[in-house]
């Protein structure tokens, strides 16, 4: 019996080429970049003082992704950094350097293309726009691994790009109810992983999820007291964006309504009364 040849994309995800005669780089970056390349030997170290400086444009959304990359390299390796007062000129930078802010309302089209260089002299982060930064930081995240001299990143050059202008995660609220922290944490996993969109069902027969000011009995009766308020909402959305995802909400209409017909059912085609869907 011949041997049972490796699909190709478990070849791809331990870092085994399929095409013969070109460059293996072995990695545990997911998704796996358009480009890697060894930059050379050796690795860069993180320590506690480690540090981020940026080079080109600079915006709110960029240094809160800041703040997070050093609370999440702080809780994987247990540093606690030391002020940029006391590490001047000293220590590993990784320098972000982003030609402008992109599109205000994040689209399909929105350039998400980075480079990530790591050499002797530091990690360096180009991007045409700050989503493209956002997808860097993750991977150089991802790259860090325990090494000899401690906590370190390899010496690579990433060019890396998306295959799809739709990367999206579907969550249903309406049968399911899922509280504001836990669609928080969901998006911090999406961004991991650079997902982009997060298609958030907020109406079904089981439950109206928004907040109404105009029709608030939409809210009051047809959501058994679950439902995310208009402030809410926004935290989340803005949230989302900090992380380079795009919300996109769903709301059912004209079946699949039964939730609004309960506080509404005058509404309806057909006389009442009716009840939150169950099933």
């Amino acid at each position: 019996m011949g041997h049972l040849a490796l699909p190709v994309f478990l070849m791809l995800a331990v870092g085994i080429n399929p095409v013969p005669g070109e460059e293996t780089v072995r990695h545990n970056l997911m998704p796996a970049p358009a480009e890697i390349s060894l930059g050379g030997e050796g690795e860069l170290v993180i320590d506690a003082t480690f540090r981020v400086e940026f080079t080109g444009h600079e915006e709110p959304r960029l240094e809160r992704a800041a703040g997070r990359l050093l609370r999440r390299i702080a809780a994987q390796t247990g540093f606690i950094f030391l002020p940029d007062s006391e590490i001047e000129g000293a220590g590993t930078v990784l320098y972000i350097q982003v030609a402008g802010a992109g599109e205000e309302v994040q689209s399909l089209t929105e350039d998400e293309s980075y480079r990530l260089e790591i050499n002797a002299e530091g990690a360096f982060i180009y991007a045409s726009a700050s989503v493209g930064a956002l997808r860097g930081i993750e991977t150089f995240l991802q790259l860090i691994e325990p090494g000899a001299r401690g906590f370190a990143v390899p010496m690579v050059a990433i060019d890396d790009y998306p295959r799809f202008p739709w990367r999206g995660l579907l969550i249903d609220s309406c049968r399911h109810w899922m509280p504001p922290e836990v669609i928080v944490r969901t998006l911090e996993a999406m961004a991991t992983v650079k997902m982009n969109v997060l298609h958030w069902h907020l109406s079904e027969d089981q439950g109206f999820r928004v907040e109404s000011r105009l029709f608030p009995r939409l809210h009051r009766m047809g959501s058994d007291g679950n439902y995310y308020s208009q402030e809410t909402i926004r935290d989340i959305v803005s949230f989302a964006r900090d992380l380079g995802i795009r919300v996109v909400p769903e709301f059912d209409m004209p079946g699949h309504t039964t939730s609004w017909l309960v506080g509404y059912p005058e509404l309806a085609s057909a006389p009442g009364p009716y009840r939150i869907g169950r099933e």
